[in-house]
């Protein structure tokens, strides 16, 4: 019996997923797979029987990836399971920007007890006025699953569409449309859009990539919004920015200290993947994700260790192996296998970073006897019984 604990509510459209296998547990410490959404782990012991963490959603920042690698504890995530909710914000941050609807729906609440409120607001409503997003240039900073359908819908609303990322798979240039311009530079976007919206991981090279300098680049009264990771934006030079009339509006689903007192800052409490088709979505993908890894040892979006898979087991036995990603260590659990008199049937060794994960396939089950063989080999971290 596989037990399950929840940093964090998930929807029971995922859980409602788990089979007789899988029991809940209130208690973290005797869990063998939790599910997360927002909960810190970083201070939390992980258990020795814990083996996986899903998390309901794309960032992963919460949790302590190394500390979890090193334990042999595979962390997944949800990539692309929210992406059409933050589309849709994206969309709703760029009309918001351009239209006045903010004030001009304070301005009817101000004045709901005047009885001729629909005379007067023929005056005032020139006072909200704004511009259309059709032929406007929008810029898309990382064409994930987000920013590609942001890409997309920039398209459908007529604007002229720039997009860039170094690491755009075949697959995603695919599903993007025809019409967006991929360019390969950030800096081609800062100079000609009059749009930029960032969806890139927070990483050395993208910390404050929004700053003075870049910002410089930019054409006057550009809009910037951020529904990705705070940290992408330089507040301090924001707030510059702002002031000068550089950026005319900043929208954000990261307020914090300084941006929620800005002038100029349109922010959403991290309202993103807020949605209930969001929510759902993401833990269905997190739960099938973990029974997948349970019941056959298959890694799929995994954040700490690299994807491998052999489907579903069709042999005696299977054993899975989270290892260092040091020389001779195949060799070594395959002659592990060969001296207790088991043919490997079939197998798959991945590596990412430090770390790696096998999958073996054999033509005996698994015994006791060979397990502790391979837990013996220096630089393994983990074996697994998969059947």
């Amino acid at each position: 019996m596989t037990k399950v604990n929840c940093l964090n509510p998930i929807s029971n459209l995922g859980l409602d997923r788990l089979n007789d296998n899988y029991e809940m547990t209130e208690d973290f410490a005797e869990a063998d797979v939790a599910l997360v959404r927002s909960a810190s782990m970083h201070d939390m012991d992980l258990p020795d029987s814990l083996m996986a963490v899903a998390r309901a959603g794309a960032g992963v920042n919460n949790i302590p990836l190394d500390k979890c690698a090193e334990k042999g504890v595979v962390v997944f995530n949800t990539p692309g399971a929210n992406a059409n909710g933050v589309k849709e914000l994206v969309l709703c941050g760029m009309l918001l920007a351009s239209r006045d609807i903010i004030g001009g729906n304070q301005w009817v609440a101000d004045n709901k007890a005047d009885e001729n409120i629909n005379k007067t607001m023929e005056k005032a409503k020139k006072n909200f006025a704004g511009n259309e997003l059709k032929g406007k240039k929008l810029g898309v900073i990382g064409l994930g699953a987000i920013g590609r359908l942001v890409a997309n819908i920039g398209v459908s609303m007529g604007m002229e569409v720039y997009g860039t990322d170094p690491y755009l798979s075949v697959e995603g240039a695919l599903s993007i449309k025809r019409t967006v311009h991929i360019v390969k530079t950030r800096e081609e976007i800062f100079k000609e859009c009059d749009f930029i919206t960032v969806h890139t991981p927070l990483v050395d090279d993208t910390k404050e990539m929004i700053n003075k300098d870049t910002m410089a680049m930019m054409k006057d009264g550009v809009v910037i919004l951020n529904f990705a990771r705070d940290l992408l934006v330089c507040d301090d030079d924001m707030a510059e920015a702002l002031k000068s009339g550089k950026v005319k509006k900043y929208v954000t689903d990261f307020p914090n200290a300084k941006t929620a007192n800005m002038e100029g800052v349109i922010a959403t409490p991290h309202l993103g993947a807020s949605t209930e088709e969001s929510e759902d979505n993401c833990a269905i993908m997190a739960v099938d994700q973990i029974m997948d890894f349970v019941e056959n040892g298959n890694i799929v979006n995994s954040v700490n260790y690299p994807a491998a898979t052999l489907g579903v087991c069709d042999k005696a036995g299977r054993v899975t192996i989270c290892h260092k990603n040091e020389p001779s260590m195949i060799s070594q659990l395959t002659s592990a296998v060969a001296s207790e008199g088991v043919n490997v049937a079939d197998m798959v060794d991945k590596s990412r970073g430090d770390f790696a994960y096998a999958i073996m396939d054999l033509d005996h089950e698994t015994s006791e006897a060979l397990v502790e063989k391979l837990n013996a080999v220096d630089g393994v971290i983990k074996v697994r019984v998969v059947k």
